[in-house]
């Protein structure tokens, strides 16, 4: 697939990150913000995350954001990114999101993930008292899910009789996208017929990225929603006036990512200086190394030319843009310099 600039549809994807000195409803309320100049600007879509017990991400539960944002937005498609869909049942988050749905036609979209979105305690804690239900169902739960939304469970299906409210399957369903970092999502995508985001924003696994997203392409199932393929590439972005600039921002995020491997500050985002003075391990400047690899930093020409040469790598058309900061301010002014590098449009 030929990825041309003008072809390119740019999307966000926030995780409502926690500041220093900061709490959950600053953090909560910034995403809203961020939403509404996304949908100034011409975004196409801006997803949420879930995350449990995390001390830096307080998005928990996507689909009442979804529905804050949806109701201070005006044209801008919502969705998650994602829906963690091993913690619940199919029929519980299709009917989430046909409420959603019902109230918005057209602009709701629907990302699954199955990863657990925290560690063993808290994905216990998330199914208790019932059992952990084994990995082998995920393919179940999502075909379940599409069934439910749209009315096709087949008639042997014991759930066959059930669709989800609120109203009948011919309403309008929120769009349903797989998403994740390995080949296994992208495989049982490509054999449901539904289109898939690749998480290359981890900063890690660009490596095996492009080869699985064309296997993805090469094995895709066309179905009576898509006939054909989709990719969507998630990237981790900083956009500032100058590389200089950039790099400075991306501290408050890169000392968060290096506190996987030290004792670092986890009561959330450091202010940029702060972070730059805070002392690293060896193994520390060689995990950010890692990680700042695949990220995409720099001023508006760098970033809007690697962001086109990832693109074209994966075959990808749909962008999907993480960037985090310590102040709203300066994320707001890095998706506002994309959007004008792009071309989009603009208030």
């Amino acid at each position: 697939m030929d990825v041309l600039d003008g072809q390119l549809e740019l999307g966000v994807l926030d995780q409502s990150p926690l500041r220093k000195g900061g709490n959950a409803t600053d953090a909560l309320k910034d995403t809203v913000r961020l939403a509404q100049t996304a949908d100034r600007l011409g975004y196409s879509r801006f997803w949420v995350a879930e995350h449990h017990n995390s001390s830096t991400f307080v998005g928990t539960s996507p689909e009442i954001l979804i529905g804050q944002i949806l109701a201070n937005t005006n044209q801008i498609k919502v969705g998650s990114g994602g829906v963690l869909l091993t913690h619940y049942s199919a029929l519980h988050a299709a009917e989430q999101f046909k409420v959603l749905e019902s109230f918005y036609p057209g602009r709701v979209e629907m990302g699954i993930g199955r990863a657990p979105g925290g560690g063993e305690l808290t994905t216990r804690a998330l199914t208790h008292p019932k059992l952990q239900p084994e990995e082998n169902v995920f393919p179940d739960q999502v075909s379940d899910l599409v069934g439910f939304l749209k009315g096709t469970l087949p008639d042997t299906h014991d759930f066959a009789s059930l669709h989800a409210q609120a109203g009948p399957p011919s309403v309008s369903a929120p769009q349903v996208w797989l998403l994740g970092s390995s080949d296994v999502s992208a495989k049982l995508a490509s054999q449901l017929g539904l289109p898939y985001a690749y998480a290359d924003f981890f900063g890690d696994i660009r490596e095996k990225g492009p080869s699985i997203a064309q296997a993805y392409r090469d094995n895709f199932q066309p179905s009576a929603l898509f006939p054909e393929p989709q990719v969507l590439l998630a990237l981790q972005v900083m956009c500032a006036p100058t590389q200089e600039q950039a790099d400075y921002l991306g501290a408050s995020r890169n000392l968060h990512k290096a506190a996987f491997v030290m004792d670092a500050p986890r009561e959330g985002l450091l202010p940029p200086g702060e972070a730059l003075d805070f002392p690293l391990s060896e193994k520390a400047v060689e995990w950010q190394r890692k990680f700042r690899a695949g990220y995409i930093d720099g001023d508006p020409f760098t970033v809007k030319n690697e962001i086109i040469d990832v693109a074209k790598t994966y075959g990808a058309d749909k962008v999907g843009i993480v960037t985090i900061t310590y102040d709203i301010e300066d994320k707001i002014r890095s998706y506002a310099l994309i959007a004008q590098a792009f071309g989009l449009a603009t208030d």
